[in-house]
């Protein structure tokens, strides 16, 4: 997880996004049905990359190949704490990703520029 954690921390989505399995599954703390595979998670986390303020993980817990990474950052000037809940598969590429997201306020601040952001990202990559 350590080259993921610098791929994210650094914003090089092209690197994050080597990390992904092609059937990927991401579970966002803010809808209910998980997005499938690795085009829409790479936009996801594009878009999450770009609303992040001030992001950085402050703890990993690794037990085989489930992995989590606690972070916190701003967004639209609220701070939020959050994980992200990552399995490997075994070819070493993240293959089920989940994030939860705390405060409520912090949510609800990332649903409304996550709104903006992913179609920007689509639009850049000829998606929409």
């Amino acid at each position: 997880m350590k080259t993921f954690r610098e791929a994210v921390e650094t914003r090089d989505a092209v690197a994050v996004e080597a990390l992904l399995a092609e059937d990927v599954v991401f579970r966002s703390p803010a809808v209910h049905k998980p997005y499938q595979g690795k085009q829409a998670t790479a936009v996801i986390l594009r878009a999450v990359m770009r609303v992040f303020e001030d992001f950085r993980y402050t703890r990993v817990v690794e037990d085989g190949s489930d992995h989590v990474l606690v972070f916190e950052a701003r967004v639209g000037g609220r701070d939020v704490e959050g994980a992200d809940f990552l399995h490997v598969d075994e070819d070493g590429r993240i293959d089920d990703f989940r994030v939860m997201v705390r405060p409520l306020s912090g949510l609800n601040a990332l649903v409304e520029a996550m709104g903006v952001a992913i179609p920007e990202v689509m639009a850049e990559l000829g998606l929409s």
